[in-house]
């Protein structure tokens, strides 16, 4: 095969992934866990992998490159190191390490080689090097500062430099343990979300309360300096030795144990423990980005690692500056370090020639993943006996549209599906942002997770700033803005007086199911050259109704990956209240399904093409 492969391959700890490049072009990429169906898998991207190979119709004989996203060895010399210092208190944690270590964690050069059998070098850039690639490379700017912040690498947990042309240089890190994301996820876990998956959920949680424990958490557990770096106090944490992220120290400060997730329901305190971290990390991030800005001058800003995700710091940086411009990688967590660690092997190692585009990235709208075209679809649906209504493609966004103004739930599996956590108009649950009663039912009855959780709106990208305060694009949902004002309703002195998870019930905007209890909203903007099937059905939900917003969210249900296959997305519909289901053209009404199908299973799927 003519051109030069590379595949970037992230595994082994959370969000495993493969990334194939040619030429420095991404061909595709995707998690492990949308073909495995287990969450935030992290095992060896076998599935992941075979899906990009058969996607360019290569084998794994036609690769040059092979490139992993970090550096065992580095990071086994942590791990040790960290054991070591704090022995013998890490002696079970230890136990339970060492063994996955020995046996393949250490050796994965030779485990890549055996799994792959092919005759591509092998190579190990650094764990934030991935991310900083993953950042800078694909974003449209020719040169831009960049920061990374994640839990932890092989020692860095943060990390800031300068992308120009093909090269990088990260001049300054953070190093483990005092980590940001690692502060950020102790809270998670002492909240009772679940760590490196329920940060969000914290993200959510934080407007409903108030931030009466920020001073706090300054004084005992974080000492922030003005340039953004701090050191954490450890005798209030576990995770270098434990296996939990708190200790009793932590729990006696916040008033309590951390709360059992299907136990204890959330209270105020929760909340405002949420609100305060929130808060400072909102500050360092903002003393970061000022500190990034004064040393390299640059008026383009890259951001990657899972911190990255925090859409509403995300929003604050944009807002206040200095910087002109942010881009986010949209796999901004280990996932995306596949694709950086391939895109550093073609930039930095082989200084291959780069070329942007200042009006447009090189991510193709993350829409990288698996695609099933009509007749697989229409193969999977009559090969179980299902019932389905073929829709011609000039009727298809129009009788889509008119599903949602009658305030029915959509499900809409579109096209290639997306790299990285969000659902940005592939794999899809829509529903008409108008509605009071939409948040609560797609949370409860649909998703079956917290009530609190907010939705996120996509907005045609011509008609954003007639609904929000967003001057910038955001194509990958990961910027809060806040609703206009003119948008917005009167509240009345009874509404006022409500508090906790009782504020949900205010209706705030004239799309008050997707405007937060802030009035804020996690965006996405689409444009029809991006997205055009998803932007024709938002254009056509506008015509009917007058709103040029619908509401958007992962198509999935609690504790389950996106779906990826017909058959996924089949399994999904008809598991939850969702009203309707289009696949490709193919229409699909609850009401008309056979029930049986979903209690013997017997339902048969198949990979794509």
């Amino acid at each position: 095969m003519s051109g030069t492969y590379i595949l970037g391959i992230s595994a082994f700890y959370h969000d495993a992934a493969a990334a194939l490049i040619k030429n420095g072009k991404i061909v595709a990429a995707a998690q492990e866990e949308r073909f495995s169906r287990k969450k935030h898998d992290a095992d060896f991207p076998r599935q992941a992998i075979n899906f990009c190979l058969k996607h360019a119709g290569i084998t794994s004989n036609d690769l040059a490159y092979v490139a992993f996203y970090e550096k065992p060895f580095i990071k086994f010399e942590r791990l040790i190191t960290t054991y070591l210092a704090f022995a013998p208190a890490g002696i079970f944690s230890f136990i339970k390490a060492i063994p996955v270590w020995l046996k393949q964690k250490l050796f994965i050069k030779n485990f890549i080689e055996n799994e792959l059998k092919c005759d591509g070098r092998v190579l190990f850039p650094e764990h934030h090097f991935s991310h900083g690639s993953s950042a800078f490379y694909p974003s449209p700017f020719k040169k831009a500062a960049i920061l990374t912040i994640d839990g932890v690498g092989e020692w860095a947990t943060a990390s800031f430099g300068i992308g120009n042309g093909n090269q990088i240089k990260l001049s300054r890190e953070i190093k483990f343990p005092h980590s940001l994301g690692l502060l950020y996820s102790a809270f998670t876990y002492y909240v009772g979300f679940r760590v490196n998956s329920g940060e969000y959920k914290l993200m959510g949680l934080a407007p409903y309360g108030q931030p009466k424990y920020a001073e706090l958490i300054k004084k005992e557990l974080v000492d922030i300096k003005t340039d953004g770096s701090f050191k954490l106090n450890l005798k209030y944490f576990n995770y270098c030795v434990g296996l939990t992220m708190t200790n009793a120290k932590f729990h006696k400060l916040f008033g309590g144990p951390p709360r059992r997730p299907d136990l204890d329901k959330i209270e105020q305190r929760h909340m405002d423990i949420a609100a305060s971290i929130q808060q400072v990390t909102e500050e360092i991030i903002s003393q970061m980005t000022e500190y990034v800005y004064n040393e390299t001058k640059e008026e383009n800003l890259c951001l990657a690692g899972g911190v990255a995700l925090n859409c509403v710091a995300n929003g604050k940086v944009l807002r206040q500056g200095p910087f002109k411009n942010i881009w986010i990688q949209p796999a901004a967590t280990d996932a995306g370090g596949a694709l950086g660690a391939a895109l550093a092997v073609w930039y930095t190692h082989l200084k291959n020639e780069r070329i942007t585009d200042e009006c447009n990235d090189a991510m193709q709208s993350a829409l990288l993943g698996p695609e099933y075209s009509d007749s697989q679809i229409e193969s999977y649906l009559r090969g179980n006996n299902l019932t389905y209504k073929k829709l011609d493609v000039a009727d298809t966004a129009r009788c889509c549209a008119q599903i949602l103004a009658e305030e029915k739930v959509l499900g809409w599996f579109q096209g290639k599906m997306e790299y990285g956590p969000r659902a940005l108009g592939a794999r899809s649950i829509l529903g008409d942002p108008r509605s009071t009663e939409m948040q609560s039912l797609i949370n409860l009855k649909i998703k079956f997770r917290e009530s609190f959780r907010p939705f996120a709106p996509t907005v045609l990208l011509e008609k954003t700033r007639e609904y929000f305060d967003l001057e910038k694009e955001s194509p990958y949902m990961l910027l809060t803005a806040p609703v206009k004002d003119d948008k917005r309703l009167p509240i009345s002195a009874e509404e006022r007086q409500l508090s906790g998870l009782d504020k949900l019930k205010i209706k705030r905007s004239e799309i008050p199911a997707v405007t937060h209890v802030d009035y804020s909203s996690r965006i996405q903007t689409v444009k029809s050259r991006d997205n055009p099937k998803y932007h024709d059905l938002i254009k056509e939900f506008d015509k009917l109704t007058g709103c040029p917003v619908v509401i958007n969210t992962s198509f999935n249900v609690r504790g389950e990956p996106l779906v990826c296959s017909p058959d996924d997305a089949y399994q999904c519909f008809m598991r939850t209240n969702m009203d309707y289901l289009i696949m490709g053209s193919f229409l699909l009404d609850k009401q008309k399904q056979p029930a049986n199908l979903l209690k013997t299973g017997d339902l048969r799927g198949f990979q794509p093409d």
